[in-house]
């Protein structure tokens, strides 16, 4: 993703302090790039540090403000020190980007008590832990702070396979949209973001590209592609700037059409 690939102004988010959990890879990794492109400054916190250096190492090649700290988002005293630590290298913080997310494909019969908690702490709790972290410093933001999560269709709809998932990510929908009403009077805007299928994703590789389900897949999404990173970059991006200024308890759906895709073998 490069400046000329953006549809936004190139200064759309000048000097936007950006926190956002797995930023390093995936569509964590798509978002920062554009964000950064229009801008912002990014600070990753993800667990592994060897991943989230050379992601910064990367970001500063292509001429982006980029800083990181290891952070487990399980953990809220690790939370709290990382926001911090932004607050610190910035001055601030602006945008809050809840992308640390796990997953495994699993029977619910067969589903342990671990596994269940496993991606329910990832996923529900880290959100819930990096908002309440992020809060005081979103509603200090000279700009109006944001909070953007990303979620999926199929939280809403059930996600068979991985109901651990699709209840984590169900349960951030219905913790936006009460933080949206919540911290209104605090300029601060609180949305999601539930992407389709994606290139270059972990689970869009392992599900589909390596076991040859690509065309399996694509036939379900209504324009008969995988999306991009940036794609979900450029959601996020509407949803930070001023063109947003007026959206918040939303749910942007960025799917290409899947979820109203209804086939015999969806």
């Amino acid at each position: 993703m490069t400046a000329s690939d953006t549809p936004f102004s190139p200064n759309a988010l000048k000097d936007r302090i950006v926190f956002i959990t797995g930023g390093a890879t995936g569509i964590g990794r798509g978002t920062v790039e554009v964000l950064g492109g229009l801008g912002a400054k990014i600070f990753i916190a993800s667990r592994k540090q060897d991943v989230i250096e050379a992601a910064v190492s990367d970001l500063t090649a292509l001429g982006i403000d980029a800083a990181c700290a290891v952070c487990d988002v399980r953990d809220p005293d690790a939370v709290e020190r990382a926001v911090a630590e932004c607050v610190e290298w910035y001055g601030g913080l602006d945008i809050l980007i809840n992308n640390a997310a796990g997953n495994f494909p699993c029977p619910t019969a067969e589903l342990s008590p671990n596994g269940w908690k496993t991606v329910i702490d990832i996923d529900l709790n880290g959100t819930f832990y990096c908002c309440r972290a992020a809060y005081p410093h979103l509603k200090a933001s000279e700009h109006g702070g944001r909070v953007v999560s990303i979620t999926t269709s199929l939280g809403r709809s059930g996600w068979p396979g991985a109901a651990h998932a699709g209840a984590a990510k169900a349960g951030i929908l219905s913790l936006m949209r009460a933080l949206a009403v919540e911290w209104a009077p605090d300029g601060i805007l609180v949305n999601a973001v539930a992407p389709g299928p994606i290139a270059g994703t972990v689970g869009v590789d392992k599900l589909y590209i390596e076991t040859g389900r690509e065309k399996e897949m694509t036939s379900r999404v209504a324009l008969g592609r995988f999306g991009t990173t940036a794609d979900i970059g450029n959601a996020i991006a509407y949803l930070c700037s001023s063109a947003g200024n007026y959206v918040t308890g939303l749910e942007m759906v960025v799917d290409g059409g899947r979820q109203w895709t209804f086939t015999a073998n969806s």
